[in-house]
């Protein structure tokens, strides 16, 4: 054992060390569980850092251009970067590392609530627009950009499918097999798994909200492919979620051997912390789920009123070419009419 209040991995069956050095050996309270406590090297906080700066820098440079961007993307966007700080720069992190319930707290947040709100952001047709658009060597980044987009691997990888296997390996791929034991043994495999559940959440998430231009051919993916099937594919994944929950929740053994001897003095059961654990995975769908489904009905709504301004602009310009072919049907079966009467 270290210094006084350092945890130095007496918790680790192998001998190895479990927790961050700075990991405090107090029992967990909320004001703990929530207070400040970045990482000795804090990957993901840097990173949401510089992507909300970044973002931010990048609505500023359209401002000035005259270019409007909506307040709610960014909002979102700051957001998401803050919930990614919430759970990765807080005590989360240090006791997500001892207890199963705090870390699946950690990955719910990060594959499923962080992703929606980063995904709302639209940071792809931002960084479309901020990119210049000529033709020479300085329009090459956006040119790569869209490259990358409409590359063939861009389209297998946000293949509703794959995004639908892929998201569903972040729960039974890693927790029913040896993974996890062997991620969590180290700092680096720790991180790791925190930035797999980022991305393929947006990854996911980015598909069905369709906000930014997206590799799927347009029609054929779900998420243009009307109103019906975007809620398809997120619902699509709600059954193996809640049953990874309840069986987790009901398993009477545990599931993954890092938690399976708690830190001495905290009065800890592995198995009853499991529990918890699944109980969280089974009932964070909702918040998500809810968030989503707001955002694809606004989006379908604002989609019908400019299809309608379109339609009215169209008429403004040309007549109502629906309702004069349907006048001169009429008149043509009047005249038809009184010449048979005649």
């Amino acid at each position: 054992m270290g210094a006084p209040g350092v945890m130095t991995g007496a918790g680790d069956p192998s001998g190895t060390m479990r927790g961050p050095m700075w990991m405090p050996m107090q029992p967990p309270t909320p004001g703990r569980v929530l207070a400040w406590h970045p990482q000795p090297i804090p990957l993901l906080p840097l990173a949401a850092v510089v992507l909300l700066l970044g973002y931010l820098a990048a609505v500023l440079l359209l401002r000035r251009r005259g270019v409007h961007w909506p307040l709610g993307r960014t909002i979102a966007w700051g957001l998401g970067a803050l919930t990614v700080l919430a759970v990765t720069a807080t005590g989360i992190d240090g006791y997500g590392m001892e207890m199963f319930s705090i870390h699946m707290v950690q990955h719910m947040v990060l594959s499923m609530f962080s992703p929606v709100l980063l995904a709302l952001g639209a940071p792809v047709t931002l960084l479309l627009r901020v990119l210049p658009a000529s033709r020479g060597r300085s329009g090459s980044a956006r040119r790569t950009l869209l490259r990358v987009l409409h590359s063939r691997a861009s389209r297998f990888v946000a293949h509703p499918a794959v995004t639908l296997v892929l998201f569903l390996m972040s729960l039974y791929g890693l927790y029913f097999t040896p993974v996890f034991d062997y991620l969590m043994g180290t700092w680096w495999g720790h991180n790791l798994m925190l930035i797999h559940f980022l991305l393929i959440g947006m990854l996911y998430f980015w598909g069905i909200l369709g906000v930014d231009p997206s590799p799927r051919p347009s029609g054929k993916g779900l998420a243009d492919a009307g109103a019906v099937l975007p809620v398809l594919e997120l619902a699509a994944t709600a059954p193996f979620h809640a049953f990874f929950g309840v069986v987790v929740m009901m398993s009477t053994s545990l599931i993954v051997h890092f938690y399976a001897i708690p830190m001495p003095g905290w009065n800890l059961s592995p198995l009853s912390d499991q529990a918890a654990g699944g109980g969280i995975a089974w009932g964070f769908t909702e918040l998500p789920t809810l968030v989503v489904l707001g955002a694809l009905v606004l989006k379908w709504q604002r989609s019908d009123q400019r299809a309608s301004r379109a339609a009215d602009r169209r008429r403004a310009r040309e007549g109502d070419t629906e309702l004069d072919g349907y006048n001169d049907y009429l008149q043509s079966l009047a005249r038809r009419d009184g010449n048979g009467t005649a």
